[in-house]
């Protein structure tokens, strides 16, 4: 059988010893490097990255919005925002978004065109995390009805 001797127990001790002071230095340096990447700067989160507007009559108002929130150290300013064509028109602020601070941009679509709908809002901005950021609307408009008189 097994035979423990004193010997033994103290090289599993010193061994058990070094192995939780190694773990320990592990974890304060992950620690350490965790906290010195705060987010300093302006950091961009948007609520959803798409919107789907599912089937949607022609010559209807399509319009959704996307909250823009800046959860960094510093002001939060956009530069720029467009639509990927000119039937796609998005709402850009001029004011910078201070930090922990939000900004709901809508985003309207023309439906007076029949059809899937799959296009792109660009933003560009100074967010340390996304300097430009491309959200998308999707779906689709249903053919224009007419109604036939006598």
């Amino acid at each position: 059988m097994f035979r423990v001797t004193w010997n033994k127990i103290q090289v599993s001790l010193r061994f058990m010893k070094t192995l939780l002071l190694i773990s320990s230095l592990l974890l304060v340096s992950v620690v350490g490097l965790s906290q010195s990447s705060v987010k300093d700067g302006a950091f961009i989160v948007v609520d959803r990255e798409l919107h789907d507007f599912g089937s949607v009559e022609f010559g209807s108002i399509a319009s959704c919005e996307f909250v823009i929130t800046n959860t960094g150290t510093k002001p939060l300013n956009i530069t720029s925002c467009k639509g990927s064509c000119g039937c796609t028109v998005p709402t850009c602020s001029n004011l910078p978004i201070l930090p922990n601070g939000t900004y709901t941009m809508v985003v309207k679509y023309d439906t007076k065109r029949e059809g899937p709908i799959n296009k792109s809002v660009t933003i560009w901005s100074n967010s340390v995390n996304e300097p430009v950021k491309v959200l998308r609307i999707k779906g689709s408009v249903r053919p224009e009805t007419t109604i036939m008189t006598k």
